[in-house]
Parts: structure tokens; sequence; C-alpha cells
């Protein structure tokens, strides 16, 4: 909280100072005295303000070439001074008071400092945070220490491991870590190394020289070369070859690669990002990862918790969702607090991308519609102290008719209720009952086709090529 940054009072021995700093004190501000000769130490850290008293020349061009954010209260009996000052330091004099100092008038110079210390706060939040979380959602403790983690880390160049199960959201992590960091502008390039067979993985990250083996014909980058100045993601590193765990330990060591085929070192100015659902401690006691590489990776680990450690966030997860394919235009839907509630409880195996994959498919079934409880599939219903809500009647009217209209449609001469026991000919029913509702139309319509087409909901031609194939004429 940025009210309870320091004030620094810089002392040039004289009473009124140290009268000051005791005023400050005494009305419950935290304060740091500081010599003439060291205080240019203290400029470096965030601090609320600086009181200065009669301040000298040398003072003031020290504070504006060290630190031109920093509020100042300046305490003069001199308006010349004061003057001075203001001349030097712009906009940074945010208040000039008398001694002895008058309470009120303190008071308001101490308002001012706290509010240019929040709006610059703000600022650097937002400027540091314009492309951050775009789709970490969530207000949970977990999701908020892995935004702490991520905002600590990402202004450093050491290798970070995001752990975490299948469908967590780590390589939304990933992205958002480049996204922070000074590497923004440069290529974020994610590889799957679970998904790329053992023998081809090493020409997709080192890339390699025309004829370097079968079906090389011509030279390609790899992903590393791809990603120069940027940040290369290393998903599922947990499924990477034990020889090809060798080569990248090198590129960590050494920062330097060779394409496949070639003898040159190439300079990996790459910074690495890796992620596994695995247990890489555990992996390593099975010798199936080496040791060596795993605490290269390990400088830097985040955790994203699952979607069962943070309920609180199925309900906000569901909110984005909806509104991702609402933008996509690939329909939407509404879930009832119950429905919610419900979600909240289950176990959720697959994390984010589960949730994700239900949504989409509730849009399906209920487009546009309202989703209870008994709506959601068996696997999902956790109806203890639950209850479905009661259809209005009218609503129950509404599905009665559509159900007998729908029933209606499965009628030629009389309703099927079951498939018979020795079987059915469906391309010999449904030619029976598209020749019926044809001739019914026709019929209704006094064979007037264009009308009968438009009873049908089909093109004219389209009924024409049917009276022709089913042999179809007026009566005479």
């Amino acid at each position: 909280m940025t009210d309870i940054l320091p004030l620094l009072v810089i002392d040039d021995d004289s009473r009124e100072v140290q009268s000051i700093f005791s005023i400050l004190q005494f009305i419950g501000k935290t304060c740091h005295l500081s010599l003439v000769e060291t205080f240019q130490e203290e400029l470096g850290q965030k601090l609320l303000g600086v009181v200065l008293y009669e301040p000298k020349p040398t003072v003031i061009e020290q504070l504006k070439e060290l630190n031109q954010k920093v509020p100042v209260i300046l305490i003069s009996e001199d308006s010349s001074i004061c003057k001075a000052v203001t001349s030097v330091l712009t906009s940074q004099v945010v208040a000039t008071l008398a001694w002895p100092l008058d309470k009120n008038s303190l008071l308001a110079a101490l308002h001012a400092c706290q509010e240019c210390i929040s709006n610059e706060m703000t600022k650097e939040k937002l400027t540091r945070s314009q492309f951050l979380y775009k789709d970490m959602v969530g207000q949970s403790s977990s999701m908020a220490s892995v935004r702490h983690l991520i905002e600590q880390v990402a202004d450093s160049d050491a290798s970070v491991l995001v752990l975490g199960e299948s469908g967590t959201g780590k390589e939304v992590a990933a992205r958002n870590l480049h996204n922070l960091s000074d590497r923004a502008e440069m290529p974020f390039v994610p590889i799957n190394c679970g998904a790329i067979p053992a023998e081809l993985l090493e020409s997709e990250l080192f890339g390699h020289e025309k004829g370097a083996f079968t079906g090389a014909l011509t030279a390609r980058k790899g992903r590393f070369e791809l990603a120069e100045g940027g940040t290369i993601f290393l998903d599922e590193i947990g499924d990477m070859p034990m020889p090809m765990q060798v080569k990248l330990l090198r590129v960590l060591q050494e920062r330097t690669f060779e394409k496949v085929g070639s003898s040159q070192s190439i300079i990996a100015n790459v910074r690495i990002i890796a992620a596994t659902h695995r247990n890489l401690m555990e992996e390593v006691k099975q010798n199936r990862f080496r040791e060596d590489l795993f605490y290269r990776l390990n400088v830097f680990p985040i955790e994203m918790p699952s979607l069962r450690e943070r309920v609180e966030d199925v309900s906000p997860l569901i909110d984005i969702l909806v509104a991702r394919l609402e933008r996509d235009k690939r329909g939407s839907v509404r879930l009832s607090p119950n429905a919610i509630q419900s979600l909240m409880r289950c176990e959720w195996p697959g994390n984010v991308r589960e949730l994700a994959n239900l949504i989409e498919r509730l849009c399906i079934l209920f487009p546009y519609g309202v989703v209870d409880i008994k709506d959601l599939p068996v696997d999902y219903q956790h109806t203890d102290g639950l209850d479905a809500y009661d259809s209005p009647e009218l609503a129950a009217q509404v599905n009665n008719r559509d159900a007998t209209a729908i029933a209606d449609l499965h009628n030629v001469e009389e309703p099927v209720a079951s498939i018979p026991s020795k079987g059915l000919d469906l391309k010999a029913f449904v030619k029976k009952l598209e020749i019926a509702y044809i001739e019914q139309a026709l019929t209704e319509e006094d064979w007037v086709v264009a009308r009968a087409a438009k009873r049908l909901t089909m093109q004219r031609t389209t009924l024409v090529e049917k009276m022709r194939k089913y042999k179809l004429q007026k009566p005479e």
C-alpha cells in the first residue's frame, strides 16, 4: 500500500529540521532522516515524498538528476528560494510551506504527495500490464500468487519451469510472462516436445542444413533460431527423449547450438520457459529425466493450481468462456446459479480445458438458452442441497406443443412407436414418408408446384425433380 511509504527528510543539522521530523512522526508518518552528504542513497527506493527545508542548490541539482518522480514538499521563509527551486524541479514541488508549520497546510501537502505516488504507481502498473493476464482469469489466492511470481521473474532472464496438471493454463502463464518481460516485442515460439517424433525433434529445435538427412531439400531454421531475442516455450519437457535432453542441457550451459548437418555454432539469445504435467523429481529418480537438466530448468518454478483448488474462479471463467464464444459468433448460453454451484463441486480432471469444452457443448445443445442442473451432463450434476428450477406453465405448454409437432413429423399413416421385431427397411420407409408428404402438399395446394414447394420449404426446381423421380402427376 502506498500510504506506508516513508518520507525522506533531508537534514542540514538545523533545529528546524529536527522539529519537522518530530512533527511528521507525531502525526503517524514513517520518516527517514538523512544527512545532506548521504541522502542520494535513499532516493533509489520508493518514497512518499522528500521534505526540504531551505535547501542548498547542490541538493536541488542532485535530486533532479537522481529521481524526477518523487514529490517534493518545500519549507522556506524566502519566496525567492521557493521560486528558484520550483523552476529547477518543475512539477515535482507539490507544496511550499512556511515555518512554523500550519497543521492543515501540512496535511494537504502530504495528501498531494499521496495522490502523486498513487497515480504514478497506477500508471506504471498499467504500462507494464497492458498485455498481462489476458486469459489468467480468477481472483483466488492461488492465482494471485501465480501473478505475483510472474511479475517477480518477468524482467529476469532466468529459466522458468511451469508445473501443473494438464489443462491448467501453463502456456497462458508462459505467454503472460513473455509479454511482461523486456523481450515482449520479440517472438514467443512454442513447441510441444511430446508431440514431435524423437528423430525429428532435434531438427525442429535447432534447424538443419540442406542435405543433412534424407528429405532435407533446403536449409531450415529451428525454433531456437526463430525465437532469437525472444522466448522459447518448451511444453511437455518431461516427454523429451534422453538424447535430446543432453543437447538441450548444452544450450542452457553454453548458450550456443549447431544446426543438424553443421559444425558452426550459433549463439542463442533466447529465454527458456519449460512446462510439464509430470513430477520431474520422480522422473529423475526413475532415470527418465536428467538431474542436471532438471536443476538447470528449475531456477524459478511456478506451480499452476488445478481448477478444483480454486473453485471460486469457476463462475468468472464461465463468463469469460461464454464471452469468447459470443465474440467468435459460435453461440451463447447462460447458466443458472444452481448449475454454477453444481459445477463448482466437480473434480475437473481436465481443469480449465475441460470446462471450456463443456461450455461449448452447452452452447450447441441449448443455443442462447438458460441451462439448469437437470440440463447438465450427468457427470456434472451434483444436486445435494440444490433443486432444479420448475419450468413455468407457459414453457411447459410450448414444450408439449413442440413435442406433438415433432411426433407428427414421424407419422405417415400410423405413428411408429418402435422398430418392429422383424426389422425395418429404413430406406423404403423414408421414401414412403417423402412421397406421402409431397402428395399431401400438392393435393392441398391444388397441384400448384410453387405453393407446394413453399409448404415443404424447398426450392421449386427440387420439388419438380422429386416429382419426376417418384413419377407423381396430377390425377385426371
